[in-house]
């Protein structure tokens, strides 16, 4: 039996349908992930799902007993709360049972209350606090307005798991989380014994995590088992048979149109099933809903910068710390960034990733060491906090102050088709940023962004709030994109779709340079520490007071080891085998190339995936093994 069931549901703003006669189900230990356009009303169903909001008809079903926990997209906590206190709210009934038994206060039915904290579990109330606490990493004594955004997802995380709920409704849980957050939140959600609804746009994520996709795509929901990879896979054949099928229908409405305006035969008694069926197709075409139209981005690259864009040689800058000390945020780091390059900027939240991009730019002076900014250098930014959205204006305004025309390269456009590109009907193009939602704030900045020429682009967290469908479309433009572009994502898809170079906080202060993408990172950063493990002198092992002294060693033999039969043969074949894996692995990486494989044939193409990994290692093994046996 479904845990909660949606039926019939219906809900509209205005003239759009968000929910159009729509039905849902939860199932016990599902964890379903929720996608679709910003605007189409995902946050409006989780709320209904979590009886906080209702919604215009249809009937919510919810098992007797059921505890359901929501974790908003911006958690709403008190700042001069402890994260303790804080967390605590999430058991108030529980709280608020045991006060009321321990006031002693007169005319209460102490057994009956004695069952509801019993029923609650309101004893140790403080002990499941801690715990929880102490699960998700978080110290109880600090205050809600110190931490940072990542943490306070933390603390609303925190609040909504001590009342041990049976359903988890998230949304946008990753926003606001760096790499190693996002990894920590995925291995929870795999632990944990409930059923989630998370709405995401994180697509690692929801592969990791879901176990079904939901779509909600012009007011119906659509259900595809699964992960987002085979989503995308299920949806491809859905959206071609669904275009077939209404080509089939515009025709025959078409043909019917035709014959409806002869006349003559309509008067006829037999024909009246025909026009029937006419209005019934007309009908259909009215109430049918297109898909929505696509993001159309396109950028004004600006006149070609120089070939070095910045030259980093061993900077280094510090900044005072709060218990009065220093904090080295980068550390003799040295870099060259040349003209055409993406580069990816990975760290924890506070590890300093503005400052050193800061400093790249030449907007902030290193403490030691120097920087050389190169020539004719234009930046455009995209500002994660959105500091520079002025709420009182009018879409037009923000986008081209004081004219009606924007100038893209070459081509000079009317700044109501320019918002129409991103989705902005003219009708809106009046309307005051503050009505936009939060994903239509970011769609604006991009809007905004790219109304002026550049030729360095500096892009700070561009994914929260963005639908895929506009991520994918940022991609494909940033990957033809001839500038140079700065990525500052924990979106690891996004940075592996765009990004050439990675730069990474390794601690302390230290930053390092990496060639590819993430994966290409983690990989490179795995085999160095393995390479050092291998390299480091094993401890020297304490002499017992009775061992005899060791007798000399003998000198070494002259010249190599001689190599035995077996080994000989082995030596021979390793460079024909390391070749050959060579050769394997860039087959893989051309029919990897693009992302192609990926759309037609997904299980081929994760196979192919894997097999890469598996080569990497087995080269590494090759290698290693050519050496000990006398390979230089």
């Amino acid at each position: 039996m479904a845990l909660i069931t949606l039926q019939d549901a219906q809900l509209a703003y205005g003239h759009v349908a968000l929910l159009d006669h729509t039905d849902f189900a939860l199932e016990s230990q599902e964890r379903v992930g929720l996608i679709g356009r910003n605007g189409t009303g995902k946050s409006s169903l989780l709320k209904i799902l979590g009886g906080l909001e209702r919604p215009d008809d249809g009937t919510l079903q919810v098992q007797t007993g059921l505890r359901v926990a929501y974790v908003p997209q911006e958690p709403d906590l008190d700042p001069s709360a402890s994260v303790f206190e804080a967390a605590s709210l999430g058991l108030a009934e529980a709280r608020q049972a045991r006060d009321l038994y321990l006031s002693g206060a007169e005319g209460l039915d102490l057994d009956l209350l004695q069952g509801r904290i019993e029923a609650l579990n309101a004893w140790n109330w403080e002990q499941r606090v801690e715990e929880t606490l102490q699960r998700l990493h978080l110290d109880g004594n600090h205050t809600v307005g110190q931490l940072s955004g990542g943490n306070r997802k933390r603390v609303a995380l925190a609040q909504a798991l001590v009342s041990r709920p049976d359903v988890l409704l998230l949304d946008e849980p990753t926003n606001h989380l760096d790499m190693d957050s996002i990894t920590w939140l995925e291995d929870l959600l795999l632990e944990y014994r409930g059923s989630v609804v998370t709405i995401s746009h994180d697509r690692a994520f929801l592969d990791r995590v879901v176990t079904r996709m939901v779509e909600l795509d012009r007011g119906r929901l659509l259900s595809y088992p699964g992960n987002f990879a085979q989503y995308q896979a299920l949806k491809e054949e859905q959206l071609a048979q669904e275009a077939v099928i209404n080509a089939r229908a515009d025709k025959l409405l078409a043909q019917e149109e035709v014959w409806i305006r002869k006349g003559v035969e309509a008067r006829r008694t037999r024909a009246q099933g025909r026009i029937t069926r006419l209005e019934r197709l007309r009908e259909q075409r009215a109430q049918r809903r297109d898909a929505v139209g696509r993001v159309r981005l396109e950028v004004a690259s600006g006149g070609a910068s120089g070939k070095i864009v910045a030259e980093l040689d061993r900077v280094s800058k510090s900044f005072p710390s709060a218990d009065g000390g220093i904090r080295t945020v980068v550390r003799d780091f040295s870099a060259t960034i040349l003209r055409g390059d993406k580069v990816g900027l990975i760290g924890p939240n506070g590890a300093g990733k503005t400052t050193l991009l800061k400093l790249i730019l030449g907007e902030l002076s290193p403490d030691s060491g120097t920087v050389r900014q190169g020539s004719q250098i234009s930046v455009a930014y995209f500002d994660q906090l959105r500091d520079q959205v002025n709420l009182d204006a009018t879409l037009e305004d923000f986008i081209s102050p004081g004219s009606e025309w924007i100038e893209i390269g070459n081509r000079r456009t009317h700044v109501k088709s320019y918002l129409n590109d991103f989705l902005f009907s003219p009708a809106r193009a009046n309307a005051p940023v503050r009505t936009l939602s939060g994903g239509e704030r970011n769609r604006l900045l991009l809007a905004r962004l790219f109304a002026r020429p550049a030729n360095v682009l500096v892009l700070d967290e561009p994914t929260n709030d963005l639908d895929i469908d506009t991520l994918e479309l940022l991609e494909d433009l940033l990957q033809q994109y001839e500038g140079t572009v700065f990525l500052v994502s924990h979106d690891r898809r996004f940075l592996d779709n765009v990004v050439t170079s990675t730069i990474v906080s390794e601690g302390d202060g230290v930053w390092r340079e990496y060639v590819g993408d993430v994966e290409d990172w983690l990989t490179q950063s795995t085999r160095a520490q393995e390479l050092q493990r291998q390299r480091a002198p094993e401890p020297a092992k304490p002499l017992e007071a009775a061992a005899p002294a060791p007798a000399p060693a003998s000198p070494p033999a002259a010249g190599k080891r001689k190599l035995s039969y077996k080994e000989q043969r082995e030596f021979d074949d390793l460079p024909a085998k390391i070749k050959a894996l060579e050769d394997e692995q860039a087959a893989i990486d051309s029919a990897l190339a693009g992302g192609q494989l990926f759309a037609t044939d997904a299980s081929r193409a994760t196979q192919l995936s894997a097999r890469h990994a598996e080569i990497e290692e087995e080269w590494m093994q090759a290698l290693e093994r050519w050496q000990a046996l006398g390979g230089t």
